[in-house]
């Protein structure tokens, strides 16, 4: 049993009990930058309950990661000091976070190379974080693979309790982002998850009384994605902070990367601040001023556009996630609009339906174990064979397209000839 030193009272798991490594990570400076980060982004704008930060969101990834690893324990051989080692690792996992979250991650996926996972990894290994888990008998290296879900010196099922479809991380957003934006998809009851949970062939498995549960949880998620992630009007405010930080980024050095007590400098309201205060000395640095002030005063973009597509594959995510496509569409229609481009956004996600596998792989099978006859029979069972699942296991493919409420019918008409007919992705001639 670990022995806890300290609490923090939760609003959605009640009272976290805390270790001393746990506590004294939590005390770092670079777990507290968590509280300055928004969890949803922009999303507070349409759902005002929705303030939570990342740091809540890591201090439950923690609490549950702990209750899953206790509860394999028995059967999976996992001692006291690995329950430590996974609930250190669910605490650290968000820590490389830039401001906004994810949509911070988009200018980053555009103007290099690194995640936030990466981000993770340098922080761990680069800071007194590093210091904190030595003093305290933890291998650095190992924490930092860890805390993104990929320790190769641990079996899988471990690091699918960091990263994966049934992870900690997908248990507690789900829960948390569900609480505080009032919107009801994401109460799910995870301690029956947790409960039928096992380990097959090294992976996380459900076994069948609990499939129910499972299911409860890809649907709650795919809910989730349509009800809040990739609601209209959210993506309509973090579209305008994500272009204004593109548009800024050379000015301010968003995602300079090489001086990383910098970039742990950029919080939510630190670079709003900065992107609001501009000085417009150039089109593109006025317009990234503009936006941030459009932004923080809710006045946004609106859509004229909009297609949804349910798919088995990843169609029309593969065609805009392709260099330099969204650029080239976004500079046709607003052509044929007869605007300027600037203030066309297209909009398309690259998520599934349902979560990612903690290598990032989509999450399209699961391991269930059947007990027949006293004997343990373990499927591997695709999501689309699945009663409930089925039916959404995919990609949600949505295509959005907005612009400036002037500009709303020139980009509507141009937007409706571009995307007209069934084929409308595939008429695209990029």
């Amino acid at each position: 049993m670990l022995k806890p030193v300290a609490e923090i009272r939760d609003p959605v798991h009640g009272y976290v009990k805390m270790t001393r490594v746990e506590r004294d990570l939590v005390d770092t400076p670079f777990i507290q930058r968590l509280r300055r980060i928004h969890q949803l982004a922009g999303s507070y704008l349409v759902y005002p309950g929705a303030v939570h930060t990342r740091f809540e969101h890591v201090v439950g990834a923690m609490h549950l990661a702990g209750q899953i690893a206790e509860s394999l324990a028995p059967a999976a051989g996992i001692n006291h000091d690995q329950v430590q080692e996974v609930r250190v690792a669910a605490l650290l996992h968000d820590v490389g976070h830039g401001p906004f979250s994810h949509m911070y991650e988009e200018v980053l996926a555009e103007k290099t190379d690194t995640t936030h996972e990466d981000i993770t990894q340098r922080i761990v290994l680069e800071t007194s974080v590093r210091d904190v888990l030595e003093k305290n008998g933890f291998s650095a290296r190992k924490m930092s693979e860890f805390a993104v879900g990929k320790d190769s010196n641990s079996p899988p099922f471990m690091n699918e309790i960091i990263a994966g479809g049934l992870s900690a991380d997908i248990m507690d957003y789900l829960l948390r982002d569900s609480y505080f934006t009032g919107v009801e998809y994401g109460k799910v009851d995870v301690t029956r998850v947790i409960d039928s949970l096992q380990v097959a062939d090294g992976h996380l498995a459900i076994e069948d009384a609990g499939l129910y549960a499972f299911e409860a949880l890809l649907l709650a998620r795919y809910e989730m994605f349509k009800a809040v992630y990739f609601h209209r009007t959210v993506r309509a405010a973090e579209l305008m902070l994500v272009q204004s930080m593109k548009l800024a980024d050379d000015t301010l050095g968003l995602t300079s990367l090489s001086d990383l007590s910098r970039y742990l400098e950029l919080t939510d309201e630190i670079v709003l601040q900065r992107l609001a205060t501009l000085k417009p000395s150039t089109a593109g640095l006025k317009e990234a001023r503009s936006l941030a002030l459009d932004f923080r005063n809710r006045n946004l973009v609106k859509c004229a556009f909009e297609r949804v597509v349910q798919r088995k594959d990843q169609l029309v995510s593969n065609i805009f996630s392709k260099k330099g496509v969204r650029t080239q569409v976004t500079a046709e229609l607003a052509e044929a609009a007869g605007v300027a481009k600037m203030h066309v956004f297209l909009d398309v996600p690259t998520t599934p339906s349902v979560p990612y596998t903690s290598s990032r792989e989509a999450f399209v099978s699961v391991r269930l174990v059947q007990v027949t006859g006293g004997r343990r029979v373990v499927k591997v069972v695709p999501l689309n064979e699945l009663s409930l699942v089925g039916s959404i296991a995919g990609f949600m493919d949505v295509l959005r397209v907005y612009t400036t409420k002037k500009n709303r019918r020139r980009v509507e008409k141009a937007a409706l000839e571009m995307f007209r007919g069934k084929n409308f992705i595939t008429d695209i001639s990029v």
